[in-house]
Parts: C-alpha cells; structure tokens; sequence
C-alpha cells in the first residue's frame, strides 16, 4: 500500500474537488494518426509508437530508427549539448541529446486524463526525458509538460517525476496529466510526445526507446459501477511475493512494507514470464533478506521527487528492462475486460482504494494499493495475488466480485472521515513477452495494446 500521506492522496483529493466544483515542433503538430476502436473505446483511448513505421512517422532531430523484432529509436548524432543539474544529488553534468517528436495523436476519447509510458533501455552514461504536450478542446494547447526523466539504472541520474507543472487548467500529477475541473467541459483533445535521448559527450553510447505512448480516458464520475457477468474459470500460476515482510527495510527506497506494493506486484508478473534479476544485480541487497529481487524492484523503480515506488509508468518501465518484455499502463473498464487478458495468460495489475469493509477479507484499508489479477474462480470471484500479506504463502486471496470491481473501477468514494476521494477508475499495468502467442496477440489488440 500506498502511504497516507503520498501523492497518489493528494491527487484523489484535488480530483475530486475538481470533479465537484514554424519549428519541429509545429512540423510534428500538423501531422496526425488515426483513432482505433476498442471495446473501451467510449471512455478509453490508448495509442503507442512502437513499430518502424511508426518512429519514421515522427519528427527527430539527431534520432535514428533501428529495424529488428523490436524497432526502436536511438541517437544518431548529437543535435546538440545541455547541462543538466539533478535536483536529488545537486550534481551538474553535460549530456548530448538528440530528440524525436511524435505526430499529433487525435483521441477517440475526449480525455479528462492522460498517462505516458514507455518502454526504453538505458546503457550506463545515458537517459531519457519524455514529455506530453495535450490539445484542449477550445483549440489551444498545454505547455509541453515533463511526464519523466528516466534511466533503468541510478548511477547517471535519479529517475524523477517533476512536481509544480501547470497552466491553470490542467496539471500533472507526478506521472498524470489532468484537467483541473472536470465539470467545466474542458477536454484534451489531442496530444503529442516528445523524447530526448542524452549520452554522456564524446561517447557513441545511446538509450533504445522500443515503444511510446500513452492512455487517454474520461472515465464516468461515479460511487459505484455497473456490474459485469462472470465469464471466465482459470487461475495462472504466478509467483506470490508479500511486501510486508519487507517493513523496515531500505529506507532510502521507502521503508519497504506497505510502500512496496507497486514493485512487488511488478516482480510477481515480471517473474510469471520467466524473467528475473540475476545474481549480480542482486549482489547490492543484504544477503540476510528474504526474496532480494522485492527489494531489486522497489530500487529501480524509486521516484525520487515522489519519494516512493508508487509511480506507475516507472514500474512498466522496470518490467520492459526485461529481456524481450512489452509493458503499458492504461485503463480497464470492467472485470470481463480483465477475463479477456486472463483467457490469454496474461496476469493484471490493478490499482485501488477501499475501506477495511468494503473489501471482505482484506483485513485492512487503503489509499491507494496495487493487487494483481490472476484468475477468477467458478462463482466469477476474483482470485488475487495481494501482497499487502504478512508471508507469500498467504498471498494468494479470493476476493468477492462484486465487491472488488466497485473498488477498482469507481472514480469516487469515502475516506474513513467521510470525505469524498476519487477512485483510479480501473488503472493497471498490463506485461507481456515480445513474442506474445497468436491468442495473446488477439486480447491485446482488442485494447490497441499493440
């Protein structure tokens, strides 16, 4: 879980407050890509540039696309160098840099909210910055907003969401940008984005970005949802990892326990697909721990302005570190849309937040608390791998559907003093293998996952 005072609270308040209350750039903008129909298409519109054609789609400047299995973007030539002060270490450092813009995305769904991720390698003396620049529906444009500055590892910079980016009508929220009155009509119609490769000077080093992109939504403001009719049996076997008996543990990432749900649950998926840290990444945990990759995850995917784990495109982006591993965060819009992913062996992450009784058998609340969806038993209920568990064997948890769906996919609710807080409205992360099967493939483009 989440703690209390962390940023995804603050963000339920101020939603739901606002729920009741001629350069390369402009070349980039004239350019659009068409919207996709998908069974969430009325309230969810996801679209990512991950193949050949469409980086050629883009405008770089000093970007190269690489072709293969998995098409990505790197740095061709430097277009040009920056200083770069971490705000975290106080260090100042010179980078290269080269830049790819992408076309204007016009989305199916005029969204309230959008949410980046991506999918990148960071060789040691390198890193990106993604940014999002959103289209309102009265024709003016957001300033182009800084969504993450990122690299897999820690060495070169502190990967970082960037706090205090608005214009008065929209703002991020570490890793999502938002309307800031919902009830007013305003919409982002459109957005584009925009990657900056940096290198350390005089190197050939390079990031690889395989995918970009992001989710738009305007999911209905509502306490409870509509209830979908159980469709599937199945459980997948995945690996059961508890973030609390990790309480304590590395400070400097958090304290472990109820901050580590994010990257516990990501390690759980990352290892249901057969990847895992090896034994030299592990050698930096104390060899005492238990389960040293929890403690591998929490690490590398540490927000440092956050000062937490929490960050969900950090946590796809950690997964896709993985040899051969595609990862997004979107939105579901119902337990039967998680039936579709599981059919095809694909575990869900999901975000939620509930009081003590509104989940039977979780024995606690929270704010904000991320489970992953393995399977669904034969009365519809919902088989989770809940890492807010005092051991991994207990893990593993059967959680009323109907109780469960409301959790997850509402946009509002009641704190524990009565106040209304806004809900994720069906937030997750979604991971796969590059290779997906023939029926992977099929669950995946029905949500334009790939």
């Amino acid at each position: 879980m989440n703690r209390p005072t962390s940023r995804r609270t603050v963000l339920t308040a101020a939603l739901a407050v606002a729920a009741t209350a001629g350069s390369a750039s402009s070349a980039a903008a004239r350019s659009t890509t068409p919207s996709r129909t998908s069974p969430a298409a009325s309230t969810v519109d996801n679209h990512f540039w991950h193949t050949f054609v469409d980086w050629h789609s883009g405008l770089g400047a000093g970007t190269r696309v690489v072709s293969g299995l998995r098409p990505g973007l790197v740095i061709g030539h430097a277009e040009g160098s920056t200083d770069y002060t971490d705000p975290h270490t106080g260090t100042t450092a010179s980078w290269e840099y080269a830049t790819w813009t992408s076309p204007v995305h016009r989305s199916a769904v005029p969204a309230t909210e959008v949410i980046a991720s991506w999918n990148a390698e960071t060789p040691e003396g390198t890193w990106i910055q993604v940014e999002l620049q959103g289209h309102y529906s009265d024709a003016t444009r957001t300033p182009w907003y800084v969504m993450g500055r990122w690299a897999a590892g820690d060495g070169d910079i502190r990967r970082t969401s960037v706090d205090d980016q608005s214009d008065g009508r929209s703002s991020v929220w570490t890793d999502t940008l938002s309307v800031d009155d919902a009830t007013s009509g305003l919409r982002l119609t459109a957005y584009r984005l925009r990657l900056t490769l940096h290198r350390t000077p005089g190197t050939r080093l390079t990031p690889v970005v395989r995918r970009l992109g992001a989710m738009a939504s305007d999911v209905p403001d509502r306490f409870t949802v509509p209830a979908s009719t159980p469709g599937l049996v199945r459980e997948l076997a995945v690996p059961r990892y508890s973030q609390n008996v990790h309480a304590g543990e590395y400070p400097e990432y958090d304290n472990g326990g109820e901050a580590w749900c994010s990257p516990t649950s990501s390690q759980m998926i990352i290892e249901y697909w057969g990847r895992r840290p090896t034994a030299e990444d592990l050698a930096w945990v104390r060899p005492e721990l238990a389960d040293p990759q929890v403690c591998h995850a929490a690490r590398f995917t540490y927000d440092y302005q956050y000062e937490g784990c929490g960050n969900w495109p950090f946590n796809a982006a950690y997964a896709a570190t993985y040899d051969d591993m595609r990862a997004v965060v979107t939105r579901l819009t119902s337990l039967t849309d998680v039936e579709t992913l599981i059919r095809a062996g694909i575990p869900v992450i999901t975000s939620q937040s509930f009081l003590k009784e509104e989940l039977t058998g979780a024995g606690y609340g929270t704010s904000g608390h991320l489970m992953t969806v393995i399977g669904f038993t034969a009365d519809g209920d919902v088989i989770a791998n809940d890492p807010a568990s005092p051991d991994n064997e207990a893990v593993r948890r059967v959680y009323r559907r109907r109780e469960w769906e409301n959790i997850w996919l509402r946009t509002k609710r009641y704190d524990a003093n009565g106040k209304v807080r806004s809900g994720t409205g069906g937030v997750c992360y979604v991971y796969w293998p590059a290779r997906p099967t023939p029926a992977q493939r099929r669950a995946l483009r029905s949500f334009d996952l790939l």
